[in-house]
């Protein structure tokens, strides 16, 4: 019965999309891609990140469990029906919203593929999943940015402990991480609102966590509201501090996610907007966003001088490390894209979990026992490790191309990222 019902609803749509174009036509469309969305959860616990859409459809979702082969066929069906060129949407909001359905969709697919069982290459499931190739990058590229650090971090012995040794000097003691974390929280939220209207009665939890995979994560529950946990199981630098602030906060997720709330929600009534399929295009501008939004906030040298002047005395830090702190990080940013040859490599067959692990030490001057944690990362996310390095790398590569030299030009192009469903491949640059 559910499925001749489904069969019926597609066939309206069929009919529906022969019409003259019609951003109504979406809406039932957009409704079956929130159920898929869903019923996609039910076979995987981690890709349904945020949801807060109508009862009435997780209703639908939850009657029964879908095989993953159907959930891919009503997704081929729904795609079939956006497919070919996007029609000539008078609202060119609506043109982006016609586009970013069909990309939506078509990962859905894909993982759909993936969770049944067939296997990907690295490359080829981020760009199903995320709508861009990674590029390859040689050891030697990595062997030239270990250099400069080494030159940061003289000494005899190798560079990891060198690194690590440093690192371990501007750790924020244990007694002291919540009152650091929320004073960076709050400077991040000021420079947020001096620079844009935040959704009335914006706000979030926050909660410090251990046993997990990652660092911090943004729960968002609606309502222009979140839960943001931090994970003290990894150490808490100084700057680390500002990044999870920015990141999970403002201007990152949580800001990310009311402004999608208040603009495509509340705005127009777009329900595909109330979920947030993890493992999908709409992550990479997620996590490039965010990842970016700590140069936003705090440009120039603004960040670093008010490390150095308010949250190294605040951590009982010398804040005559701020400087070197923030060389050793600007090198580190470039190495993040490590995370990516290690993952390549691994997923791919091509070094085993051990290998994974020294891969590490190495072009990342992480631990053993801090390795193991980011191969458990990468274990459960796979190839999404890109959207953190090369995601970023595109937020700011669109946000100066559209935004110029000025800093009101620039936060006003991250304010259409952060408020439209802009896709991956809107971020590249064209020849």
């Amino acid at each position: 019965m559910r499925l001749t019902v489904t069969i019926l609803a597609l066939a309206t749509l069929a009919a529906c999309s022969t019409a003259t174009p019609d951003p109504a036509t979406l809406d039932p469309i957009a409704n079956r891609y929130v159920v898929l969305a869903l019923q996609m959860g039910h076979h995987d616990p981690g890709y349904v990140d945020a949801w807060y859409g109508p009862d009435s459809l997780k209703a639908i979702a939850d009657a029964d469990t879908v095989p993953l082969e159907r959930i891919g066929a009503v997704a081929d069906s729904l795609l079939g029906l956006l497919d070919g060129p996007v029609p000539a949407y008078a609202d060119s909001l609506v043109v982006m919203r016609h586009r970013y359905l069909r990309a939506q969709l078509g990962a859905l697919r894909a993982k759909a593929r993936m969770l049944a069982g067939e296997r990907f290459t690295f490359d080829d499931e981020a760009e199903a999943l995320y709508g861009v190739r990674p590029p390859e990058l040689a050891d030697a590229h990595f062997d030239s940015l270990l250099a400069r650090l080494d030159s940061l971090l003289p000494g005899d012995a190798p560079l990891d402990v060198r690194y690590q040794a440093f690192r371990a000097t501007v750790e924020i003691p244990s007694e002291l991480v919540d009152t650091v974390f929320k004073t960076a929280i709050a400077a991040c939220r000021a420079r947020t609102a001096a620079m844009m209207p935040l959704p009335p009665g914006e706000r979030f939890d926050l909660e410090y966590v251990t046993g997990t995979s990652w660092n911090g994560y943004n729960w968002y529950q609606g309502g222009y509201r979140s839960l943001i946990q931090v994970n003290l199981d990894f150490p808490i630098s100084v700057d680390r501090a500002i990044d999870l602030a920015c990141h999970e906060g403002y201007p990152g997720h949580h800001v990310y996610n009311a402004s999608l709330e208040q603009n495509l929600v509340q705005g127009r009534g777009w329900v595909e907007m109330t979920v947030y399929p993890l493992f999908s295009p709409q992550s990479l501008i997620a996590e490039g966003t965010a990842n970016y939004g700590v140069d936003i906030a705090f440009p120039g040298d603004s960040r670093t001088a008010f490390e150095r002047d308010t949250l190294f005395p605040l951590a009982g830090i010398d804040p005559a490390l701020a400087e070197r702190n923030a060389a050793v990080r600007d090198v580190m940013v470039a190495l993040n894209h490590a995370r990516n040859e290690v993952a390549r490599r691994y997923l791919d067959g091509r070094i085993d979990s051990a290998e994974a692990v020294d891969a590490m030490a190495r072009y990342w001057l992480q631990s053993p026992d801090q390795g193991a944690k980011t191969l458990r990362f990468i274990d459960q996310y796979r190839s999404y490790v890109i959207n953190y390095n090369l995601g970023r790398d595109l937020a700011e590569q669109w946000v100066v191309r559209e935004g110029g030299d000025s800093e009101e030009g620039r936060w006003a192009a991250f304010r259409q990222l952060l408020s439209t469903p802009r896709l991956p491949g809107d971020l590249v640059e064209r020849d």
